[in-house]
């Protein structure tokens, strides 16, 4: 049986590039028949990495049957996985978030959840000196540069960006060079409505009963995202009904100057940024200096 390797829904370059890691290691290491497979269209930096490296897109898939094999990576939280992902035969787990429990499995697997930045960097270490070829480096670098913000983020550690640094003197890339690329297409949203903005790169996440969908956009062109608020906050309305979630909270992450933006749409919010963060929001956007990650900085704080 094929093993489908999947990150999480709203697919970003680590869950985008570390299932076709992960399938290549399993296929040519390990001698298993594996897949990479997406839980939805990757956003425009994961598609990036696709072209810079040549790699085709793997397939997107709803749901997974009874007894499929898997490996899950990225993830271990059940909102972010198939609706029957219990149902199917979960092999391994490989992840760099706080475990969340909900997940049944049909005996003893292998899980891996490591404090780093980046579920890449985990791979890096697990499959241990092998030769790898450069696009699988390529992809591994441009995973680790993703998540850690070309090192910028909180959640960055002196291994991710030794790693980094290994994989990119192997190949010979210039880190700064080659992470403006890929946060230069991160940036380039032009073609995405605003339902497609706020779902882009989010999470949901719950709060003494207050269901969020938090969203994420990394960007080194804030006012390109800034300049569409009042679009985005009229959409939250009904993106919020559709996903069945009572607000979303959108940051637009500024990476150049290491700072957070937070719309404020109504009372909801500008109660949250208060309880949160600590700061009175007096408009419709509240600035957070220092904000750069979900993981350790906005969901850890998050109050209502």
């Amino acid at each position: 049986m094929t093993i489908q390797v999947f990150g999480h829904k709203s697919p970003d370059t680590d869950s985008t590039g570390s299932p076709i890691i992960w399938a290549w290691y399993l296929n040519e290491v390990k001698g298993a028949s594996a897949e990479a497979k997406l839980l939805g269209e990757p956003n425009t930096e994961a598609a990036w990495l696709l072209n810079r490296w040549d790699l085709p897109k793997p397939a997107i898939i709803e749901d997974v049957a009874d007894d499929a094999a898997v490996v899950i990576v990225d993830t271990n939280n059940p909102a972010e996985l198939p609706a029957n992902i219990n149902g199917a035969d979960v092999q391994a787990i490989i992840d760099h978030h706080k475990l969340v429990g909900g997940l049944e499995t049909k005996g003893p697997i292998d899980i891996t959840i490591r404090p780093l930045a980046c579920t890449a960097t985990i791979m890096h270490d697990l499959m241990g000196d092998i030769d790898m070829p450069d696009w699988v480096k390529g992809t591994m670098l441009t995973c680790i540069l993703s998540d850690t913000l070309e090192f910028r983020s909180p959640t960055t550690t002196d291994h991710d960006k030794a790693v980094s640094e290994k994989l990119a003197a192997d190949l010979g890339i210039d880190i700064p060079g080659y992470a403006a690329e890929m946060f230069a297409a991160k940036s380039d949203v032009s073609s995405f409505s605003d339902a497609e903005l706020l779902r882009m790169d989010s999470k949901e996440y719950e709060v003494d009963g207050t269901k969020f969908r938090v969203s994420v956009l990394e960007t080194t062109a804030p006012s390109v995202v800034l300049d569409r608020k009042a679009s985005l906050m009229e959409s939250m309305t009904t993106v919020a009904s559709e996903d069945g979630v009572d607000q979303v909270l959108l940051f637009v992450v500024d990476i150049l100057n290491e700072e957070a933006t937070l719309l404020v749409p109504n009372d909801l919010v500008k109660s949250v940024a208060a309880k949160s963060f600590d700061v009175e929001a007096t408009g419709d956007n509240v600035v957070l200096p220092g904000v750069m990650s979900r993981k350790k900085q906005i969901i850890p704080n998050l109050k209502v």
